[in-house]
């Protein structure tokens, strides 16, 4: 393929993210308003051009990635990325920033950070438009390596050595348990040996769950699951109607959806901190805009802002 990146291979390069993104010829030429035999065409071409075959075709299945596929595609779109930014650059004329930042957040810290982003970030950047994803950490992981998200906002621990991460903020685990807990009407800090053997409802959202079993752990306490959740708020509503006490690290209030009473508990032991960070994949050239987003979350993503 030339060396240089004329407007026909760069509209190649969009047509192969569509079909990959939508798993069909057909369904990316209706996404890029084309028809199916340009989409064709284009992608043939550009395997062509690039020596390597990017997708199978499947019979009534769509396509899918080869292992040349997997490797190239997230370089396309960096590469896409950075054309889009050096278009933006010149239209600002080093004015501001724009375009579309595909931002990535783990799903129990939506609520909290989300919001802030939403109503702060256009203010300073009002062309910038905000895309954003919302998945598992398995699932953040994925689209940052792959290229479908710039940045992210996630927990530190659990994070692959492929992801980059900025600190923002640290926050201190805490025990939550039923309003009329017998533990809950002192201002002192607990113990976690005072639960041991009390039930547990345990969060099954990774990587909340070797969290606290390792604070658990480390205090001498083995926990009695007495039950799982995959959902943040199930959490709090299974503690509050008395099937046992859990940890947090969000604090969202004194009452469940519901209405019932809850008590946060702060921790006497020494528990280690964790990290709300920025991620994004090392092997990613930041656009400006994802620059921009950096130095907005450093700024305002903090318990004091």
């Amino acid at each position: 393929m030339s060396t240089s990146l004329s407007r026909a291979t760069l509209r190649q390069l969009e047509y192969a993210l569509a079909v990959a993104d939508d798993g069909t010829m057909a369904g990316a030429a209706a996404r890029l308003n084309v028809s199916q035999s340009a989409v064709s065409l284009a992608i043939s071409d550009l395997e062509r051009a690039l020596g390597v075959q990017l997708f199978m075709r499947r019979k009534a299945r769509g396509v899918a990635p080869t292992g040349a596929g997997l490797a190239i595609l997230p370089e396309i779109r960096n590469l896409l990325a950075q054309a889009g930014d050096l278009h933006s650059m010149a239209r600002s004329l080093g004015q501001g920033v724009d375009g579309t930042l595909v931002l990535g957040c783990y799903t129990t810290l939506t609520p909290y950070l989300v919001p802030r982003v939403l109503s702060g970030f256009p203010r300073r950047h009002p062309s910038v438009v905000i895309d954003l994803f919302e998945g598992s950490v398995e699932q953040v992981h994925e689209r940052l390596l792959d290229g479908r998200c710039e940045v992210a906002l996630m927990y530190e621990t659990g994070i692959l050595p492929e992801v980059a991460t900025t600190p923002l903020h640290t926050l201190r685990p805490c025990v939550i348990v039923p309003a009329d807990h017998r533990l809950a009407g002192s201002d002192d800090p607990i113990r976690l040996v005072e639960l041991r053997d009390e039930p547990m409802v345990m969060p099954d959202m990774p990587p909340s769950e070797d969290l606290f079993r390792e604070i658990l752990g480390s205090a001498g306490v083995q926990p009695r699951v007495a039950m799982t959740t995959t959902a943040a708020e199930s959490v709090r509503s299974l503690v509050a109607c008395g099937v046992g006490y859990s940890m947090v690290l969000h604090r969202p209030g004194p009452t469940t959806y519901a209405g019932l009473p809850l008590a946060y508990l702060e921790i006497a032991d020494d528990v280690r901190g964790v990290d709300i960070v920025l991620a994004h994949a090392r092997s990613a050239r930041l656009t400006r805009r994802a620059h921009a987003f950096a130095d907005f979350c450093r700024e305002e993503l903090t318990p004091s802002a």
